[in-house]
């Protein structure tokens, strides 16, 4: 069973004074967006990369791979960090790191020295997600935090689709190296701004008592923190759920790892396009990812609002749904000899793989005690990025042993369609934080 939540609707009078809430998710998608723009500008650059330092594609993935475990180690300390000292100091800290850590990777020049920016740009962003995951908890009632989540998460998928046409023409002005030291600037800039501005629930000036009520009975309102809790971290380990959740986000994030890191080389390599055609073309697809993880999230909560299906059933069933969306594109994408039909399924796939992030983060805040959202988050995230990061090191072994990219693409759908039994099966009821203390 869902945690109970009492449904109180606003009244049309109070409709102006109710959408506040919805403002707050401005910071999470513009930090989401400088988030991706970092990672996918290895994608971008890898080309010049290659030419420049005499790098192979299995150095390109093991680039994006180095980044994946590293970001995976993180993501415990950093879920208990975020619920033990709140989500504004970790989200803000967090980028001014990575963002400065993005800046130096345009200065170095050794494959040695891009991988440990790798891993420091690693240990910057693995609290971005968990603390927007734990905002999100705050500011929105559970039966709207799909939808919410949805619309900010869908700035992993806005990072990549801007990514082609800004940081392209950056790189045919002035080299590879400007990527870097754009993005990091950029990101420092608007870390600073959020410290200075953001503010909780309990204490935003612009939040009026109705909608904070509102919220209130949804479930949110606050932020609990670790300190006030009686569950103890350790206890999350054995829940069904929580491995639901890790098993499940494995099979997604494997597939998103391989898009992410070979997409552009994919297009250039399969169609011989231009750099330039590159910068047109690359970012359609994620497009389509932003588009359609919006709209399940939308679906999720009209599911919920019409009474279909509970909170965390609706999500459950729309992830399952796209997982195996996901896994049939991703097969057929070696079969097609067109650059507009291999188009056509990295936009739906990627649709299908974002909705399925974006339910799988709104879902652990279902989940989640009150108190441990950014921990039950984070080893979700985890469990994704810790068995993921193989798979751009994986998919370049085999592009550079075969000279083709079939092996990867179908091996990565069948993978990724896995995850519906996880998350069907195994990631069905909430952690009720009095029913464990007194289990314990």
């Amino acid at each position: 069973m869902d945690k109970p939540t009492i449904p109180v609707s606003p009244t049309a009078s109070q409709t102006t004074r109710m959408s506040y809430r919805w403002h707050v998710l401005i910071w999470l998608m513009v930090g989401g967006i400088i988030n991706y723009l970092d990672r996918a500008s290895l994608s971008i650059a890898a080309p010049g990369m290659i030419q420049e330092l005499g790098l192979t594609r299995t150095q390109i993935g093991l680039l994006g791979s180095v980044f994946a475990w590293t970001y995976a180690m993180m993501q415990l300390p950093a879920g208990w960090l975020i619920d033990r000292f709140g989500a504004k100091r970790a989200y803000a800290i967090g980028m001014i790191w990575w963002s400065i850590a993005t800046w130096l990777t345009g200065v170095v020049g050794s494959i040695a020295a891009l991988v440990a920016m790798r891993a420091l740009l690693a240990v910057g962003e693995a609290p971005c997600w968990p603390t927007a995951a734990k905002i999100t908890a705050a500011w929105f009632p559970a039966k709207e935090r799909g939808f919410a989540t949805g619309i900010w998460d869908s700035s992993s998928k806005w990072g990549p689709a801007l990514a082609p046409a800004l940081l392209v023409a950056l790189m045919i002005a002035f080299g590879w190296r400007s990527l870097f030291h754009v993005t990091g600037a950029f990101g420092i800039a608007f870390a600073l701004l959020f410290l200075m501005l953001y503010r909780n629930p309990r204490d935003s000036q612009r939040l009026s008592k109705d909608e904070l009520d509102y919220i209130e009975a949804g479930g949110g309102g606050h932020e609990r923190s670790l300190a006030t809790s009686l569950l103890k971290w350790r206890w999350l380990f054995v829940r069904r759920s929580v491995w639901g959740m890790i098993l499940g986000y494995f099979c997604t994030i494997w597939l998103w790892n391989i898009f992410l890191v070979f997409l552009p080389l994919y297009l250039l390599d399969r169609f011989h396009i231009s750099f330039a055609q590159l910068g047109a073309v690359a970012g359609i697809p994620w497009v389509g990812g932003a588009l359609g993880e919006i709209a399940v999230g939308y679906l999720a909560k009209k599911l919920v609002d019409r009474h279909l299906a509970s909170a965390i059933g609706a999500k459950r069933l729309l992830i399952a749904c796209c997982a195996t969306g996901a896994g049939i594109c991703a097969v057929a994408l070696p079969f097609v000899d067109s650059l507009n039909a291999t188009l056509v399924l990295f936009t739906i796939g990627l649709a299908f793989l974002a909705a399925m992030i974006g339910s799988a983060w709104a879902l652990a805040a279902d989940i989640a005690p009150t108190s441990m959202v950014a921990s039950v988050s984070a080893i979700q995230n985890f469990g994704g990025y810790f068995g993921g990061a193989f798979s751009p090191l994986v998919a370049g072994f085999i592009v550079d042993h075969t000279g083709s990219y079939a092996l990867a693409f179908i091996s990565g759908g069948i993978i990724a369609a896995c995850a519906a039994p996880f998350y069907w099966f195994m990631a069905r009821k909430p952690i009720l934080e009095d029913v464990e203390v007194a289990r314990g």
